[in-house]
């Protein structure tokens, strides 16, 4: 069972030959590799790109690094650099690779966990001026987050950011109804290796073991962290409040009332860059609609893998309404948007009167909870579960209206029905139909 990444994938092939290093970023365990070492490879082929023009190495493969053996034997392939840290020998790698191609005809290079390379970025920057060779890594670690190795390439690459598995790619991939397939995806998420385990309890089990031993001590090996207890707890504090509004003061103040630890903000705010330069989470600006400004920093968090979320809270807080939010979010970057918390204006009636016995209205900002936007596109979009009743359907459609231009406005919610249009041109649409259809806020074009 294979999942075709056929956007991703696109976007790689899209990218032949344009004299950048296709950096493949993205968080662990989403797909990176097998992405660039079976889809892309497998492209190449279909292509007529013959084996002998197609240079694969995963610096983290014994198989592969034997292949350097031979070359200046007295320098060995691995080079620690700290206890129980090593480097694959980038001159023994180099003179691999010159063995291995011509000055002439097309080479693709496809390298597989390249922060493991001494001195990567001098090595790829050199390749780079062979005009025959085309590069794309991927690669992350405890020394070298995926993040990095984007900004190593900064200028002379060119990212391709890989989320973990949509719900649409999730039901093509594994041939489920949505219905079957959303209670599964709402609970262990979208990392392609999970998705495929049979029992439900192998996924939970795997996940929980993938945050503590995984994504979390890499961030706190990458950036030398004692207080790594407090790094989980914020963690947990973020991942319990997907989607809300963030302040690092207001979590660092529970922290001293609930749990008598004392930590800044200032630490809670750099434990949160943290999270978000490893790719745990991802974070929405607040925008204001009618300024068309941005206020303050960032607002809302949203997590890069509901499975991964939920497994740092124990699969005790899967709560369809935040996390139905949160999928909406990432389908909206997958699509290729910029997403925005927005901001809008309002004037609303209070009882009190002025002296004139006439009601004093007051100022209010009501939220919009995603602005997605791209080039001259735009659409407003509110996450909500349930409208059944009419009080829930004016208070979520009320911001809707108090925005004066002419871009689509969409409700997103579960109500099995097609697609509705109010005469004020707000859409209804059901979770499902948004999600498997890209006709309603189409993708951007690659």
């Amino acid at each position: 069972m294979v999942f075709p990444r056929e956007r991703y994938l696109q976007k790689l092939i899209g990218r032949k030959h344009n004299g950048l290093i296709k950096v493949i970023t993205g968080m662990r365990r989403s797909g990176k590799s097998f992405l660039l070492n079976e889809l892309f490879f497998g492209h190449l082929h279909r292509e007529g790109v013959p084996d002998s023009r197609i240079l694969r190495f995963a610096f983290d493969s014994d198989e592969d690094l034997d292949l350097l053996e031979p070359y200046f034997p007295e320098e060995p392939v691995r080079k620690e650099i700290s206890k129980g840290q090593f480097v694959v020998n980038a001159r023994k790698f180099r003179a691999w690779v010159r063995e291995n191609t011509k000055e002439t005809g097309q080479y693709y290079f496809l390298l597989d966990e390249v922060q493991l390379l001494e001195g990567f970025t001098g090595t790829l920057n050199a390749f780079l001026r062979h005009q025959n060779y085309d590069l794309y890594v991927t690669g992350s670690n405890s020394r070298f987050l995926s993040s990095d190795i984007a900004t190593e390439f900064k200028g002379r690459g060119t990212v391709i950011h890989v989320l973990p598995l949509t719900f649409g790619e999730y039901c093509l991939g594994l041939q489920l109804p949505p219905q079957e397939a959303w209670k599964d995806y709402l609970e262990t998420g979208g990392i392609p290796l999970v998705a495929l385990m049979r029992s439900r309890e192998e996924r939970m089990d795997y996940l929980k073991n993938l945050c503590e031993e995984t994504y979390l001590k890499d961030i706190i090996q990458h950036h030398q962290i004692r207080k790594s207890t407090e790094l989980g707890e914020v963690l947990n504090v973020i991942c319990s409040s997907v989607g809300s509004p963030v302040n690092p003061l207001k979590i660092a103040n529970t922290f001293r009332s609930v749990s008598g630890k004392r930590i800044s903000d200032e630490t809670v705010a750099a434990f949160i860059d943290y999270f978000i330069d490893s790719f745990l989470i991802s974070g929405a600006q607040r925008y204001d609609i009618r300024g068309r400004k941005y206020i303050g920093a960032l607002y809302k968090l949203y997590a890069e893998d509901i499975g991964v979320r939920n497994a740092r809270l124990n699969f005790r807080q899967v709560e369809e309404t935040h996390l139905m939010e949160n999928i909406l979010y990432n389908e909206l970057r997958y699509r290729g948007y910029n997403v925005d918390a927005g901001e809008v204006a309002a004037k609303e009636k209070t009882d009190r009167l002025d002296r004139n016995g006439k009601y004093i209205y007051t100022r209010k900002a009501l939220e919009v909870d995603f602005v997605a936007a791209s080039g001259s596109s735009r659409f407003y979009i509110q996450s909500a579960l349930s409208m059944t009743e009419p009080e829930k359907e004016e208070r979520e459609k009320k911001s809707l209206y108090c925005i004066d231009d002419s871009f689509q406005k969409i409700i997103i919610t579960r109500n099995g029905l097609h697609p509705q249009t109010d005469e004020k041109g707000i859409q209804t649409v059901d979770l499902f139909d948004f999600l498997l259809n890209n006709d309603i806020c189409p993708p951007v074009a690659l």
